[in-house]
């Protein structure tokens, strides 16, 4: 016949624990030459990324990180997903970046750079989630329309 059971038998909280441990876990996603691979994008920009365990070496379209970022501010936005997971120094990162300009291209290695930490190292996401680092800012340069002179700009009104 049918089986008594109880309501701690059928108790969800352990299941939803085992979830979100394992979706938090996840699986890292390297390929066979043991990097982590990920896009990232930003304006016009699309970055591609490589990252694996080595001494902190960053080159970016052939070039050392920062010679191809002169200016501080752009290289600190680079070395923020290091910086917020706690592991400076202990990745090699290759990457190419194409179109938009310098702040662009800076914005899409950093969101490439943290979705490569999270397929190395599934755990790091929830950090990187918080400060928003995974999220592709979809803000683009707005188009512009005929009869004026920029996107919203329009001619001088003159009443005579």
């Amino acid at each position: 016949m049918a089986e008594s059971r109880t309501l701690a038998d059928l108790s969800l909280g352990n299941a939803k624990a085992a979830v979100a441990a394992t979706a938090v876990e996840g699986e890292r996603k390297l390929d066979k030459f043991g990097r982590a691979y990920a896009t990232g994008k930003r304006k016009n920009a699309i970055a591609r990324v490589w990252i694996k365990p080595g001494t902190g070496k960053f080159t970016v379209n052939g070039k050392e990180s920062n010679d191809y970022f002169a200016r501080p501010v752009l290289r600190m936005l680079l070395a923020q997903p290091m910086v917020v997971t706690n592991r400076a120094g202990q990745f090699d990162i290759y990457a190419t970046v194409v179109g938009g300009g310098l702040s662009g291209q800076a914005g899409a290695l950093r969101h490439g750079i943290s979705k490569a930490l999270t397929y190395f190292e599934p755990t790091l996401r929830p950090a990187l989630k918080a400060q928003g680092f995974l999220t592709r800012d979809s803000r683009v340069v707005e188009r512009k329309k005929y009869g004026k002179p920029k996107a919203r700009r329009s001619f001088q009104f003159s009443k005579r």
